[in-house]
């Protein structure tokens, strides 16, 4: 079945980190929050964990350029976030994906807000599935903001085409602090996803990489 062509984009520091151990995530550059923005507008949807949403609150919306906001779909599995999140705002459409462990309650009080409720079945968001009904609703690019469990899950299952990844010159270290890919992890480097260097730019203080995966559906 089709799916969306899925840009996984994220700021990190030079040592990997797209957080501090404390939750800090404010790491790109005004120059690469405007490169964000830009390339926000240009896709249909954009994806995040609960776990982003929770921590920082994103809007997820088109503010620092003109542009439409594309649809907000969260991976929620247990119905976690808030009803009162920014997501949850009418600025545009919200999307919130879950498993059977969601609460009947929590489910109505989301789909309360305006926002559209998509059931799974397993005990956890089926991501293919997920990205295969979204590609039905018309959402042929989506960008993936994470975060790290989110980004792993989506590699490991290889449904990302192409990373973004803007990194600021600066170290935090951190044995907890996130990296930009989290979850289990591959057990060797050969076993690893591969990439491919497209491009290499630079974006006010940061340096962008772009990369297109091996396997990856062509835009």
């Amino acid at each position: 079945m089709p799916r969306p062509y899925v840009i996984l984009n994220a700021a990190m520091t030079l040592d990997g980190k797209i957080a501090t151990h404390a939750g800090d995530s404010r790491i790109s550059s005004e120059a690469d929050l405007i490169r964000l923005h830009k390339l926000r507008a240009k896709m249909d949807a954009v994806m995040v964990g609960a776990g982003t949403i929770l921590a920082d609150d994103p809007s997820l919306t088109v503010r620092r350029v003109k542009g439409r906001n594309p649809i907000r779909v969260v991976v929620d599995g247990k119905a976690r976030i808030p009803v009162n999140a920014r997501i949850m705002n009418p600025s545009a459409k919200t999307i919130v994906a879950v498993s059977k462990l969601a609460e009947a309650k929590k489910i109505k009080q989301l789909a309360a807000t305006g926002a559209e409720v998509m059931a799974f079945k397993g005990k956890e968001v089926d991501l293919r599935s997920l990205l295969e009904r979204l590609h039905k609703m018309g959402i042929k690019k989506l960008l993936l903001e994470g975060g790290s469990t989110l980004n792993w899950k989506m590699i490991e299952r290889s449904l990302v085409d192409e990373v973004q990844v803007s990194v600021a010159p600066k170290i935090v270290g951190g044995e907890k602090a996130k990296t930009l890919v989290g979850g289990t992890g591959f057990q060797s480097v050969k076993g690893g996803t591969q990439l491919k260097l497209n491009k290499i730019s630079r974006v006010g203080s940061d340096i962008l990489l772009t990369y297109r995966l091996k396997g990856a559906k062509r835009d």
